[in-house]
C-alpha cells in the first residue's frame, strides 16, 4: 500500500506514522508536511529511513495532485488546531482547513483513492457539566472558535465530495489527545515541561472544564480500524472515555511529580472556553471491534511524562518562546 499522510510531522501525524512503520512492514509512507512550528522534522527521526518526508502545503494544488495520485490512501491529518492562537489570527485556520481540504479532495476525486478525514469532537461544541448526553455521530454542529468552526466546515466537505462525487472517504472525531511528540504550547505537555523545571503548573479559571482525554496510540489504532473496516461515508467518533476536568489532570500531574495538589496558579481563563467534550465511541466499538490499550487515564499520563522527562532534547528548544507568548496574554 502507498499511504500519504498529511500533517505527518505534527503530533498525532508524527504518531500515526511511527506506528505504521512499525506494525505495517506492506506500508510505504510518503509524509506531507508543512513543517510550521508544530511540525517538526525530529518528530519522524526514529523511522527517517523508512519514510519520504515533503516539505509542502496541502493548499498547493499541484504538489498535492503529484502526491496523490502515487497514492492508494490518504490519511489527512494537516490543520492548524490550536484554540489559542485562531482566536489572535484566523486566516492559517481558513487557509489549512478549508482551503487545503478541499484542495485534498479534488485530488483524491481526480485520482479515486481513498482519503480518511482527521477532525475533532470541538465541532459540536461543548456540553453542560451536570449533562448526561455524549457526542454522536449525529450530534449537530455548533463550533465555538475559529478553529473549531473551520474544522467543521472541512468535515462538511467531505461529506459533500463523498455525496456529490463519489469520493471513497470517511470521517473521524475525536477527543482530546495526549502523548509523546506534543508541542509544549498544549496544555498537558504544557503542565509536564513546567513541573520539570520546577514551575508551578496554570490553570485556566477554575479549571473545572471537562476534556474527555484519549491516548494518542489508541487513536492511532481506532484510525486504522475505520480505514480497513470503515464504511465509506460514515463518521466514527473515537474516545476512550477519559473525560476528566482540567483540575483533575493538574492535580493527577502534582502527584505523579510528588507535590502536593494545591501546587498550582490560576490565570485568566481563554476566551469562548467550551465546558465539555465527551464522546459516544460505541459505534466505533460495536461495529468495528475497536477497543483502547489506555483505559487507566494516570497510567497513560505517566508513560507520557516519562517521556518527556527523557527527551528533553526534542521539546526544550520550543519551551521560552511558548512562556514568553503565554506571559503577554496573562497566561
Amino acid at each position: 500500500m502507498r499511504l500519504l499522510v498529511t500533517g505527518g510531522a505534527g503530533f498525532i501525524g508524527s504518531n500515526f506514522v511511527q506506528q505504521t512503520v512499525r506494525e505495517r512492514p506492506d506500508v510505504r509512507v510518503t509524509v506531507l508536511d508543512a513543517l510550521t512550528y508544530a511540525g517538526d522534522r525530529s518528530s519522524l527521526a526514529p523511522v527517517a529511513d523508512k519514510v519520504e518526508l515533503v516539505e509542502g502545503s496541502i493548499t498547493d494544488a499541484e504538489l498535492v495532485d503529484r502526491l496523490v495520485g502515487d497514492s492508494d490512501l490518504v490519511v489527512h491529518f494537516a490543520a492548524e488546531s490550536h484554540n489559542d492562537n485562531s482566536l489572535d489570527d484566523p486566516s492559517p485556520f481558513v487557509q489549512t482547513n478549508l482551503v487545503g481540504t478541499y484542495t485534498l479532495l479534488e485530488a483524491v476525486r481526480k485520482h479515486q483513492v481513498r482519503f480518511h478525514h482527521i477532525s475533532t469532537d470541538e465541532v459540536y461544541g461543548d456540553l453542560e457539566l451536570d449533562d448526561p448526553a455524549k457526542f454522536t455521530p449525529t450530534t449537530p454542529y455548533n463550533p465555538s472558535s475559529p478553529y473549531s468552526s473551520t474544522k467543521a466546515g472541512s468535515d462538511l466537505l467531505v461529506r459533500a465530495w463523498v455525496r456529490s462525487f463519489g469520493v471513497q472517504a470517511t470521517i473521524s472525531n475525536c477527543s482530546n489527545n495526549y502523548g509523546p511528540y506534543q508541542h509544549v504550547e498544549k496544555f498537558i505537555p504544557r503542565q509536564i515541561t513546567n513541573l520539570i523545571d520546577g514551575i508551578r503548573p496554570r490553570l485556566y479559571g477554575a479549571g473545572l472544564n471537562v476534556r474527555d482525554w484519549i491516548h494518542v496510540e489508541d487513536h492511532n489504532t481506532a484510525v486504522w480500524a475505520i480505514v480497513e473496516r470503515g464504511r465509506i461515508g460514515e463518521t466514527y467518533l473515537i474516545g476512550a472515555d477519559g473525560e476528566k476536568s482540567n483540575l483533575e489532570v493538574v492535580q493527577t500531574l502534582l502527584e505523579i511529580f510528588g507535590r502536593p495538589a494545591d501546587d498550582f496558579d490560576h490565570v485568566n481563563d481563554r476566551p469562548g472556553h467550551d465546558m465539555r467534550y465527551a464522546i459516544d465511541a460505541s459505534k466505533l466499538r460495536e461495529e468495528l471491534g475497536w477497543t483502547p490499550r489506555y483505559t487507566d487515564f494516570r497510567e497513560g499520563l505517566q508513560a507520557t511524562v516519562d517521556w518527556y522527562r527523557a527527551n528533553e532534547d526534542w521539546w526544550r528548544p520550543h519551551k521560552a518562546a511558548v512562556e514568553a507568548k503565554y506571559a503577554l496574554s496573562g497566561q
